[in-house]
């Protein structure tokens, strides 16, 4: 009796892409709708709203003039527009071209997807890019394209009463080159849609979102070529997951185990691995959390979210590498079954835990899924992503995500990720004097520490499941749910980790 709404989970789909159509086209004659005009700071209107302007009689310089609008960074000026069919011309300032960066271009476009919504927009049309910037041919119009999908994500599954008919219908942006635009397009929006998947699952309640429904919904990415595997308790029993079963057995939602392999790469060589941590729902167990604000514990799945929406993203651009996506899926949950603090389970590994505090139990998950899949796969990297540690956001809030690591390249690498991309990371320290923290007089380890160091004490646990793997641990609890507001997420969940490890990807492992 577990108060699953079944007749909610048939209306939520395992899928959702967002149905604004996103053409490109060469300069011309300016649509119907709104007009979005990008300009340099100091930059001449482009010929087609000089010559609207013209016919309005300098209308809108003269509105450029009296607001002081020169184009600079981060201004921008709203018409309403003296032309019949055109209802709107919004002027947006780019700063100087030569300057801008790829991350702010994506961010301009959000940022006019923002306002387009503000305006009640239907359709736009974006003039091109001001010449001079450094970009390569298309890329500037395809980010900006890119910007718009990602801010026009909503989740309104369980609205009565959808708004459907006051979101962008269309958008055309003009450019010298549609094609190069539409084919780097392509890509980003594979990206966008592995987030936007990523955000639906956050989003969900828990009462949906159990794991045997997360390991349903992750199966569904069979479909774009991915090969699926889900393992069940009897599975992972045999397997010896002590530490994983553990967690669930309070719970009368069974843990799964999803994994999800993308074979794009060469043949024979070795995959990537991520792996997500998937709690469902996490209420401390015995050690049970405070009641203000464990509503939002429905987001304790983050890690294995990205991990989804990642290996969708990589096999919808199709991407030229061998990837293993593995998330361990669990609701910790309390009743007479619920595992008690003082506990000893043993860890597929062999090793033994005392589970002093019920409330640390993402690192027990990932402990028998990290060992499972270095085991199996011999990856060339294992990166974890996981709400696990409040204290990551008292060290960091919420602008960055703890890094972990055991090694320096890859650690370099992600960190160039984040910045590339805005999903920031900062790395953390390791050392045997933390990890001295976690011995115990009866078993191997406990799973805290003392009251200090906290995501510390966390990766050090995680690293004893980790067997000279180059290896990474990111804690998203700052990121992956109440997310920092954006020009390109607006949403409680912002998929964090997708964009930033398909750049990862993309930038330095596909042959």
């Amino acid at each position: 009796m577990g108060g699953d709404s079944c007749f909610l989970r048939a209306k939520s789909p395992p899928i959702r892409f967002l149905h604004m159509k996103i053409s490109f086209t060469r300069s011309g004659v300016l649509a119907k709708g709104a007009v979005v005009v990008p300009l340099a700071e100091g930059g001449e209107l482009p010929e087609s709203v000089a010559a609207l302007d013209k016919k309005a009689q300098g209308l809108i310089s003269r509105a450029m003039k009296s607001s002081e609008f020169k184009g600079n960074k981060d201004q921008s000026l709203s018409l309403i527009s003296p032309a019949p069919g055109v209802d709107l011309i919004l002027l947006v300032g780019i700063g100087k071209p030569a300057e801008i960066t790829t991350r702010e271009v994506e961010l301009l476009g959000g940022a006019i997807a923002g306002m387009l919504q503000a305006g009640k927009a239907k359709s736009a049309t974006v003039t091109a890019f001001p010449a001079g910037h450094k970009l390569k041919q298309g890329q500037a119009e395809a980010l900006l394209a890119s910007g718009v999908r990602l801010r026009a994500y909503r989740f309104d599954t369980y609205k009565t009463k959808k708004k459907n008919g006051d979101t962008l219908q269309s958008l055309s942006i003009q450019t010298d080159a549609p094609g190069a635009a539409q084919q780097k397009f392509s890509v980003l929006d594979s990206v966008a849609q592995g987030n936007h998947f990523a955000r639906d699952l956050i989003n969900e309640p828990a009462n949906i979102l159990t794991p045997e429904v997360f390991a349903q919904r992750a199966k569904s990415l069979a479909k774009q070529g991915i090969k699926i595997e889900i393992l069940a308790p009897a599975q992972m029993k045999k397997l010896g997951m002590g530490a994983l079963l553990g967690v669930g057995q309070g719970s009368p939602h069974p843990p799964r185990i999803v994994v999800m392999r993308w074979d794009g790469g060469k043949k024979g060589e070795k995959p990537l691995a991520f792996i997500g941590k998937g709690v469902t729902f996490d209420t401390g167990g015995l050690s049970i959390k405070p009641a203000a604000g464990m509503e939002d514990m429905k987001g304790d799945m983050g890690g294995a979210a990205c991990v989804t929406g990642l290996m969708l993203a990589l096999a919808k651009r199709k991407a030229k590498v061998n990837a293993i996506g593995a998330i361990g899926l669990v609701e910790n949950a309390v009743d007479g079954n619920a595992q008690r603090p003082g506990d000893i389970v043993k860890s597929m590994s062999g090793q033994t835990i005392a589970v002093l505090n019920t409330d640390a139990e993402g690192r027990l998950v990932l402990a028998d899924v990290l060992w499972y899949i270095q085991a199996r796969f011999k990856p060339k990297f294992m990166i974890n992503l996981a709400t696990l540690t409040g204290a990551i956001l008292v060290a960091l809030g919420k602008e960055h995500a703890g890094l972990f690591s055991n090694n320096d390249e890859l650690a370099v690498r992600l960190t160039d990720a984040g910045l590339a991309t805005g999903e920031k990371v900062w790395r953390m320290p390791l050392a045997p004097e933390y990890d001295k923290l976690i011995d115990h007089d009866v078993a191997d380890m406990k799973n805290i520490g003392n009251r200090f160091a906290g995501s510390i004490v966390a990766a050090q646990f995680l690293q004893r499941f980790v067997n000279g793997v180059p290896w990474v641990h990111l804690d998203i609890a700052g990121t992956a749910m109440d997310s920092v507001k954006s020009p390109i997420n607006q949403g409680w969940a912002s998929g964090w980790g997708v964009r930033l490890l398909n750049h990862l990807v993309a930038q330095h492992y596909e042959s």
